[in-house]
């Protein structure tokens, strides 16, 4: 027999692994709601990258830090996996695996030295929609090219196991167009379709329709995890002139000599800040004035506390926004003039972050009051979160205007995903409980309907509730329902902590 090449062989166990992974995939996932499932799936995933990738990895970087911020992924992922066991929060259940999704290929396309661009810099982002939307699909023929190789690798003078090997991979052929057929003579005979549901049964101790959608499941994840995988093996990689690719601090290319970036005059720049910072100080100013004495009824004429709270929070927020994007025109596209310039253009940036910052506390300290009134929900604490992340990339941005060797976009993407993780664990749903439920203990004010809406995150909070106040049936209710659910999953694959607590 003529003995396959390594890297046939290794291909080959690809294929397989990849359809052993649709397989364990869809006996994870399919008619299961997600639990401890993922994180195992996540981790055999990478068991087949890594064979994948044997070999491909490690040596020099083309550029600095690509592949320390691809082993740095592994800790977002990991944790956001976590969550599926930990917590039962529809929104981060729903967002999750995307954000999961993004990152693994971030990350696989890092330690595979695939992408052409840094990871912090905007183009990094169209090759990585690329890798993952369009890559696959140009490589559909690979898996069925790879089997066809191994066929013929298989030929020898033992015609026996040859006509095994073909009559094989005819089998493998065949299978989708039976599986059509089937389909089809089903729907057209109604004593067939019952001997088919019977086969499912049989096999599958399933529906039919479960197990055509368990094929589909796995036929497809095997398919598009092996052309993936085949993608960042094959990469097309363009020459780069490494010397017109130097980076800045910021990610930004290094100009060749004579060349320069059109900027805006620093005369003009520093009249545009001054004149803006004039409106921001007076602004600041008057946050002072009503924002630290509204508990004391130091308000506007006319204006009731929770309108105070509520107006203008989104426009502040808006603000802020806008100040971030001030900053980065005021970093890179303000030309270098004399040292007074450039001391007046840091200290006016300076400024600009300073009542950026008293912005976004007046927009808390509003939302904090707006709640205390309206009571705490998701939304709401959702936006407290942002805004503390605003207020530490406005701290980092400070920084950075003093200090100018870093850059400030592999801060930010850092942080965004740092935060993200932290908003996960905070255990929004639980916290937003025990909110309401001090509330209601010193106002009598509760909407049970929303706290029914929480997951069985908020559950060890609401019993504690119904505890004290039995004659609320309303929150017996919601319990029960925790409970249903909790007995609903009762799969393995579908464990979570959250509903666990809830069994009986």
């Amino acid at each position: 027999m003529r003995d396959p090449a390594p890297w046939q062989r290794r291909y080959n166990n690809m294929w397989i692994l990849s359809i052993l992974l649709g397989v364990l995939g869809q006996y994870l996932f399919v008619g299961r709601p997600a639990g401890v499932s993922v994180p195992i799936f996540v981790a055999l995933f990478y068991v087949l990258f890594f064979y994948a990738m044997k070999g491909r990895m490690g040596g020099f970087d083309r550029w600095r830090g690509q592949s320390r911020m691809g082993w740095f992924l592994f800790a977002p992922i990991a944790l956001l996996s976590m969550t599926f066991v930990l917590y039962a929060n529809e929104l981060f259940r729903f967002l999750n695996p995307i954000v999961m999704f993004i990152l693994i290929v971030a990350q696989t396309m890092l330690l595979a030295r695939g992408g052409s661009q840094p990871w912090h810099r905007p183009r990094f982002v169209l090759e990585h929609i690329k890798q993952w939307l369009v890559t696959p699909f140009a490589h559909l023929t690979a898996p069925f090219n790879t089997m066809s190789d191994w066929v013929n690798s298989r030929r020898d003078t033992n015609k026996a196991r040859s006509v095994a090997g073909k009559v094989g991979f005819g089998l493998m052929l065949a299978a989708p167009l039976l599986f059509v057929v089937v389909l089809l003579l089903a729907s057209a005979d109604g004593i067939f379709m019952s001997w088919v549901n019977k086969l499912g049964t049989l096999f599958a101790g399933d529906s039919i329709d479960s197990v055509v959608s368990r094929i589909i499941f796995t036929c497809c994840l095997s398919i598009y995890v092996f052309c993936y995988l085949w993608g960042l093996l094959f990469q097309k990689r363009k020459a780069v002139d490494m010397s017109a690719a130097e980076l800045t601090p910021d990610g930004e290319p290094k100009l060749r000599p004579g060349v320069e970036r059109e900027k805006v005059d620093p005369i003009s720049a520093a009249t545009v800040l001054v004149c803006v910072n004039v409106v921001y100080v007076l602004f600041a100013a008057i946050q002072f004035t009503y924002l630290f004495g509204a508990a004391e009824g130091l308000l506007p004429g006319g204006t009731a506390y929770a309108e105070y709270a509520r107006r203008g929070f989104s426009e502040l927020v808006i603000v802020s926004l806008i100040n971030i994007g001030i900053l980065l025109v005021g970093l890179h596209f303000i030309g270098k003039g004399s040292m007074l310039f450039e001391r007046l253009r840091q200290v006016m940036l300076s400024v600009l972050m300073g009542c950026t910052l008293v912005m976004l506390i007046s927009a808390y300290s509003r939302l904090s009051m707006y709640e205390e009134v309206y009571g705490y929900t998701e939304l709401r604490l959702l936006v407290h979160g942002f805004m503390i992340f605003l207020g530490v990339l406005m701290a980092v941005a400070f920084v950075r205007i003093w200090y100018t060797r870093f850059s400030l976009a592999k801060i930010y993407i850092a942080l965004a995903i740092t935060s993200y993780v932290i908003m996960n664990f905070a255990n929004i749903d639980a916290r937003i409980a025990v909110n309401n439920i001090a509330r209601f203990e010193e106002t009598g004010k509760i909407d049970m309907y929303y706290l029914g809406t929480l997951s069985a995150d908020a559950a060890p909070a609401i019993v504690k509730l119904w505890e004290k106040h039995p004659e609320y049936t309303q929150l017996e209710s919601i319990l029960k329902g925790y409970e249903g659910e909790a007995q609903r999953r009762n799969h393995w694959q579908s464990w979570n902590l959250s509903y666990h607590r809830q069994l009986p």
